[in-house]
């Protein structure tokens, strides 16, 4: 990892050896969106995975990864969860369930091992993600992560529709 690197990135490498998870973090320039940051990186949208903090009704969070060129489906991810109320929180909030900034947010490192829910999708892919820190992209085998935070994988995301895209 570059010398460069911020504390956070430091705190996701940390965190990523204590679970015997191998990561690569690759620096890249600024990106305005999601579809920039796979460009600039040479993959699909899809490659890269967002690192969703979802906040429930009792003030607890969990994290859902979904596939860059996908939406989280609420409904799906209420059952799964076994919730009526979830909702994504403003950044501030975000913040400080997780440490990390959003744009960098990375289950890997987390102030708070908050549940994570991984989208059936990225099962047996090697998936970009954040890397706690902006202006790098992690890299990590989906399988690996799963197994390392216990994920739960289900079927949590839908196509993109026009409104949200």
């Amino acid at each position: 990892m570059p010398e460069s690197a911020s504390a956070p990135s430091e705190r996701v490498a940390e965190a990523a050896r204590s679970r015997s998870l191998a990561v690569e973090f690759r620096e890249r320039p600024a990106a305005n969106s999601l579809e920039d940051a796979a460009e600039l990186l040479g993959l699909q949208p899809s490659d890269i995975v967002k690192t969703l903090v979802v906040k429930r009704s009792d003030d607890t969070y969990l994290f859902a990864l979904i596939p860059g060129d996908r939406a989280i489906s609420w409904p799906k991810l209420r059952a799964v969860v076994g919730v009526n109320k979830l909702r994504l929180p403003e950044a501030a909030l975000a913040l400080a369930a997780t440490g990390y900034e959003r744009g960098t947010i990375t289950p890997i490192g987390s102030t708070t091992d908050w549940p994570v829910f991984a989208d059936e999708s990225i099962v047996g892919r090697r998936i970009a993600m954040g890397a706690g820190v902006h202006g790098f992209s992690l890299f990590v085998q989906a399988d690996d992560l799963i197994r390392a935070y216990g994920a739960t994988v289900a079927d949590i995301s839908e196509e993109m529709s026009a409104r949200q895209g």
